[in-house]
């Protein structure tokens, strides 16, 4: 569920219409529901009620500082994967004590602007950083808790670039040698051990990876705990998918997936954290966009469009879905056929869709991509000199721009002409 309807003809966003906001900051631009970002939060959070558990939103599907202090604001964690999450995760007013750090590549600036400003546990995914982290903390006079993620071989059944639970993906430790690795930590006079991590990739519409998944955690959880560790948390990452084509079934339920977590390891004892970034994220955001024009090719029609791949990526990276809908309702009857959706720069990748049934539009009218708040602006860049989009948050009839659009003088000062060239 969403908070994007149409209401008197026009797309709104809560209680306020996209064609205010269009005239107001100009298109392209992102849009994000206050209601629904903090409505998905909870649902999540729900499942888990029964359980000690916390939410750590991951934050790179989305981490805008609003973003970020409207989700902490409801008692959400972070997950964050580099110094610059975290420092933005404690800008935001989220402290030390409830923000995870994960991902593959800590380097050792990292862990000193970690350990100095405080974290809830480091993530380890290899040996090397787990010897790196122990130096550093030593160094400092800190004991740092840690958990090794692990990972436990299990196909996600999701797009192979963001599965990350498999044997040939680069994340974390082979589930075989974890009691090895768990052994030489407890070596390591600077780290405490305090649980397992595992996280098996994004966009996941299938329960029963995770199922085969925690039934390993909950099997290694046992092996470690006979062999002298304390084992009392448990990160089991995020992923659950979101549905990206209205015309699709739903994928699973936040409370189906608590109800495998409870059979699968609720007896444990353990604290359960989860990393939730897409769902929490996704159906939260539009990107709203005009047509430049519509033009006529051999055999097929063009919609070209002022947002691009720069703007959003996820179709020419992943071949992604995105449903495309008028800000303007068509009315009932009204006939639809095929045309590519298409950006302008000069990359034939710059393509949205092809052959997407779309009602008539014309040069001007806006058109929003739905599903665009997880992966959208944070992976967008300036290519093409292209100034990167205003984003937008909205609480019921008010919206605030919360990342302004850059002036060509602001981009063009950035860079900087050596004195050997200058005249």
């Amino acid at each position: 569920m969403d908070h994007f309807i149409y209401r008197n003809g026009v797309l709104h966003a809560e209680d306020v219409a996209l064609t205010e906001i269009a005239a107001s900051v100009g298109t392209p631009f992102y849009v994000y529901s206050s209601a629904t970002l903090t409505r998905h939060f909870r649902v999540f959070d729900e499942a888990l009620a029964d359980m000690d558990h916390l939410v750590c939103y991951a934050m790179k599907a989305n981490s805008n500082l609003a973003v970020l202090k409207l989700l902490a604001d409801q008692g959400a964690g972070m997950d964050v994967v580099s110094g610059g999450e975290y420092l933005r995760a404690k800008a935001a007013g989220v402290p030390g004590d409830k923000i995870v750090f994960s991902g593959v590549g800590k380097t050792r600036a990292e862990m000193e602007l970690v350990l100095k400003g405080g974290i809830r546990q480091f993530n380890l995914e290899s040996e090397p950083e787990m010897y790196l982290l122990n130096k550093v903390a030593s160094e400092l006079g800190v004991t740092v808790p840690v958990t090794v993620r692990v990972n436990p071989d299990v196909d996600a059944k999701t797009h192979a670039k963001i599965a990350t639970g498999k044997s040939e993906n680069k994340f974390g430790i082979p589930i075989a040698k974890a009691r090895a690795v768990y052994a030489e930590i407890a070596k390591l006079p600077a780290l405490e051990i305090i649980g397992i991590d595992v996280h098996i990739g994004s966009q996941l519409t299938d329960l029963e990876p995770y199922r085969h998944a925690f039934e390993k955690v909950r099997e290694l959880t046992e092996h470690l705990r006979a062999d002298g560790h304390t084992i009392k948390r448990l990160d089991l990452g995020g992923g659950l998918g979101i549905p990206y084509e209205r015309s699709n079934d739903a994928p699973p339920l936040p409370m189906d997936y608590g109800k495998v977590v409870r059979e699968t390891l609720g007896d444990l004892g353990c604290e359960i954290e989860i990393e939730p970034g897409r769902l929490i994220a996704g159906n939260a955001g539009l990107l709203v966009s005009s047509v430049i024009y519509r033009k006529q090719g051999e055999g097929r029609d063009f919609l070209i469009v002022d947002a691009a791949m720069n703007d959003l990526v996820r179709p020419a990276m992943y071949d992604a879905h995105h449903d495309i809908v008028p800000v303007l309702e068509p009315a009932a009857g009204t006939e639809t056929a095929p045309v590519d959706i298409v950006g302008p720069i000069c990359e034939s990748g710059d393509t949205f869709t092809k052959q997407r049934q779309m009602p008539p539009m014309q040069d001007g009218d806006l058109m929003a991509f739905r599903s665009a708040g997880a992966y959208g602006a944070v992976m967008s860049s300036e290519y093409n000199s292209r100034p990167l989009i205003p984003e937008v948050l909205v609480q019921g009839d008010q919206f605030a721009v919360i990342r302004p659009r850059p002036t060509f003088d602001e981009m063009l000062n950035r860079d900087k002409i050596p004195e050997w060239l200058a005249d």
